[in-house]
C-alpha cells in the first residue's frame, strides 16, 4: 500500500510564502532571497520535485540558520518523487533540535520511512509513537499510517489493525479505501482462529468488532451476521408525522431491467418500491421525485442508466439488480449520487465504496440464520441435505461456516441432482442421534422438497428438519405441501402478514399479480428498497437500530451493508404458518402507518 500522501508541504508552498518560511504555526525568519524561495516553491506545486529539491539545497546552503528546514524540505521533494534513496543522507544531516513546531515530526516521518525501507521495524516504531500534544491532522494521519506500517514490520498484525481503523474516520477517498484494505488484510493473515479468539475478547461496542468479522467472512468461517437489535428506527418521533432520522434526497432514480431475461423481476420490485412509496403518502410524509431507468441485463447498460440518471439531477440511486452492473459502477471510483444497490458485487470481499450501500436477498443470510436458529434450539449435530442449484451450494456453504463456528458438528453432507427423483441410495438412518440434540437442514425448491421428506422418513431419518426460504412456493397449496408437514424454514414476514405498519400482502392479492407465488418475495424486496431510503444513513450512523421491513428486519452495517433477520414459518396440515413468537421484534404499536414501513 502507497503511504498516505503527504499534504502538508503543498499545503505550506501553495501559502505563497516570499519573505518568510512558516511552518507549523512557527516563523522561521526572513529567507535568503525571496524570489529563489517562491522559485522553489512554484518548482514543487508543478510537480517538478526533483528540481525543487535542488533549489532547496540550494537555499539551505546560503542559509545556515535554517540549513536544517530547507535540508527537510529537499528531502521531502525527494520523497515526493519517490526517491526515497536521495532523501535519506538529507535526513540522516538535519539536526532535529534545529526545528520547530511539527517540522520535528515530519523529520520523524522521513526517518521512519527511511527505516522501514532499511527493514528496521523497531527504530520505525520508535519514531511513530501517538503525539503527545495536538498536532495538525494531515501530520497526525501520517504519523499513524506509518505506525501501522511499523506495526505490521514489527510482526504485529493486529495492532496494525487496529491503528489503521482509528485512522479510517479521519481519511477520503482513496486513502481511505486503501487503509480498508489494508485492515482487512492485516486481519484475515492471522487467520481464524487467530481471529476467533481475538474478536470472542472483545466488547460488543469495541471499534474492531465488526471488522474482525468482515475479515472472518471472507476467510469463511462465519457469515457477516446482523448486528444486535437495538430498537426500530426513528422510535423518537421527528417531525411532520415521521421518525426521527427521515430525510429524503430531491431526486431518486430507480434502477431497474425493463426488458430482456430479468425483465419479469424489475417489473416486481418496481411494483413494491411504488406501493410502499405511495403508502408514505397517507401521512403527508415528504416524498422525493423517483424516475425509472432501464438498466438491462448487462454491466454496459447498468452503468449508462447510473450516468444518465445522475446527469438528470438524481441525487440518490436505487439499483441495479444484476451483478455485473453492480461490480461495474463500483469500479468508476468516486460515485458522483450515493446509491443503494439491489445485488451485491461479484466480488463481495471488497468494502462497498463510499457513498454506497448494499442490500440483496442472498441465500447465504438465510444459510447462516438456519444454523444460528438450531443452534438456539440447543442442537449440536447436523445432516446437511442441498440441491444441485446455485443459491442451495452458496446457502450449504453458509450454514456449514455459520454451524461450526457455533461449535455444531456435521454428520453428513448429502448433495441430490436436481433432475433424480429417487435419492434411497443417498440417505441413511441417523444412529444415535437424539433429535433433542440432532436436525437436518435442507435448501432446495418445493418440488424437490416434497420428494425428499417422505424418502428421508422411509430412511427412519424423523430428525426435525430446517429449511430456506426456498422450500416455500410462495402460497398456501396444502395438498402439495403436506409432504413438507413440520418443516420449520426462514422467511420474509409480509409473505404472511407478519410484519406490522405495511401495507397488506392479502389487500393486494387481487390487484396486483406480483404478490402472488415466488415472485412476492421480490416484491417484498421492492418494498424495502423504498423503506430504506428515508433511513440507511441513520442506521449506519446508529448501529443496532432496525428497520422493520418486509423482507425482514433490516440492519445496517458500518460499511453500508444492509442484512436481514427474517421469521420462522412452519409447515402444518399442508400449509405454511409463522412460528409463534418468531418475529421477535416489531415497529412501534403507537408509530404510524408511515414509520412501519419505513417511507
Amino acid at each position: 500500500m502507497r503511504s498516505i500522501r503527504a499534504t502538508t508541504l503543498v499545503l505550506l508552498l501553495s501559502a505563497g510564502l516570499a519573505g518568510c518560511v512558516t511552518q507549523g504555526g512557527v516563523q522561521h525568519g526572513a529567507a535568503p532571497s525571496g524570489e529563489a524561495t517562491q522559485a522553489a516553491q512554484a518548482l514543487y506545486i508543478k510537480g517538478q520535485f526533483d528540481q525543487a529539491a535542488q533549489a532547496y539545497l540550494a537555499l539551505s546552503a546560503q542559509d545556515s540558520d535554517h540549513r536544517d528546514y530547507y535540508k527537510l524540505l529537499a528531502a521531502e521533494s525527494y520523497r515526493q518523487e519517490g526517491a526515497l534513496d536521495r532523501a535519506a543522507p538529507l535526513v540522516a544531516d538535519i539536526r532535529r533540535s534545529r526545528l520547530e513546531g511539527e517540522d520535528a515530526l515530519r523529520l520523524d516521518a522521513l526517518r521512519a520511512e527511511v527505516a522501514l525501507k532499511n527493514n528496521d521495524a523497531k527504530t520505525a516504531l520508535s519514531l511513530t509513537g501517538k503525539p503527545s500534544s495536538r498536532v495538525s491532522p494531515q501530520i497526525d494521519q501520517r504519523l499513524a499510517e506509518l505506525r501501522a506500517r511499523a506495526q505490521a514490520a514489527a510482526g504485529d498484525p493486529w495492532s496494525a489493525a487496529q491503528t489503521r481503523i482509528e485512522l479510517d474516520g479521519q481519511l477520503r477517498g482513496i486513502d481511505r479505501e486503501q487503509n480498508r484494505k489494508e485492515i482487512l488484510a492485516q486481519l484475515t493473515g492471522l487467520g481464524a482462529q487467530a481471529l476467533a479468539e481475538r474478536g470472542g475478547a472483545l466488547p460488543a461496542n469495541d471499534p474492531m468488532k465488526p471488522w474482525v468479522t468482515e475479515a472472518q467472512a471472507q476467510l469463511g468461517s462465519v457469515t457477516r451476521s446482523p448486528a444486535v437489535l437495538d430498537q426500530a428506527v426513528g422510535t423518537v418521533t421527528g417531525d411532520k408525522g415521521v421518525r426521527e432520522g427521515y430525510k429524503v434526497p430531491t431526486k431518486v432514480a430507480l434502477l431497474l431491467p425493463l426488458s430482456g431475461p430479468l425483465a419479469g423481476a424489475g417489473a416486481a420490485i418496481r411494483d413494491g418500491f411504488f406501493t410502499n412509496y405511495i403508502e408514505a403518502a397517507h401521512n403527508d410524509a415528504p416524498r422525493p421525485e423517483v424516475a425509472v431507468y432501464d438498466s438491462g441485463n448487462d454491466a454496459q447498460h447498468a452503468v449508462a442508466a447510473y450516468d444518465k440518471a445522475v446527469a438528470e439531477g438524481a441525487r440518490f440511486v436505487v439499483g441495479p439488480l444484476n451483478r455485473d452492473g453492480v461490480s461495474a459502477i463500483f469500479a468508476k471510483g468516486a460515485l458522483p449520487a450515493p446509491m443503494l444497490t439491489l445485488n451485491y458485487p461479484n466480488d463481495n470481499k471488497n468494502l462497498p465504496p463510499a457513498g454506497a450501500n448494499e442490500f440483496g436477498l442472498l441465500p447465504e443470510t438465510e444459510g447462516a440464520q438456519v444454523a444460528d436458529h438450531m443452534a438456539d434450539r440447543g442442537m449440536r449435530t447436523a445432516t446437511v441435505i442441498i440441491s444441485t442449484d446455485d443459491f442451495a451450494r452458496r446457502a450449504g456453504n453458509a450454514f456449514k461456516a455459520e454451524w461450526q463456528a457455533r461449535g455444531g458438528t456435521l454428520a453428513s453432507q448429502v448433495t441430490l441432482d436436481s433432475g433424480s427423483i429417487d435419492f434411497a441410495s443417498q440417505l441413511s438412518e441417523p444412529v444415535g442421534q437424539d433429535p433433542a440434540t440432532s436436525g437436518v437442514f435442507i435448501s432446495m425448491k418445493p418440488q424437490q422438497a416434497r420428494l425428499l421428506l417422505p424418502q428421508l422418513r422411509l430412511a427412519k431419518n424423523t430428525l426435525p428438519v430446517f429449511a430456506t426460504s426456498h422450500v416455500y412456493a410462495g402460497g398456501d397449496d396444502a395438498t402439495a405441501d403436506r409432504d413438507l408437514e413440520g418443516v420449520e424454514f426462514c422467511d420474509a414476514p409480509w409473505l404472511f402478514d407478519a410484519q406490522p405498519g405495511l401495507p397488506r400482502r392479502t389487500d393486494l392479492n387481487n390487484a396486483l399479480p406480483a404478490t402472488k407465488g415466488v415472485t412476492a418475495r421480490l416484491f417484498a424486496f421492492g418494498m424495502d428498497a423504498w423503506g430504506l431510503v428515508p433511513y440507511i444513513d441513520w442506521m449506519r450512523g446508529h448501529p443496532g437500530s432496525y428497520l422493520p421491513g418486509a423482507t425482514g428486519q433490516l440492519v445496517a452495517d458500518e460499511f453500508g451493508r444492509v442484512r436481514r433477520v427474517l421469521i420462522w414459518a412452519r409447515f402444518a396440515d399442508g400449509v405454511a404458518r409463522p412460528v409463534a413468537g418468531s418475529l421477535e421484534l416489531e415497529a412501534p404499536a403507537t408509530a404510524p402507518d408511515v414509520e412501519s414501513g419505513g417511507g
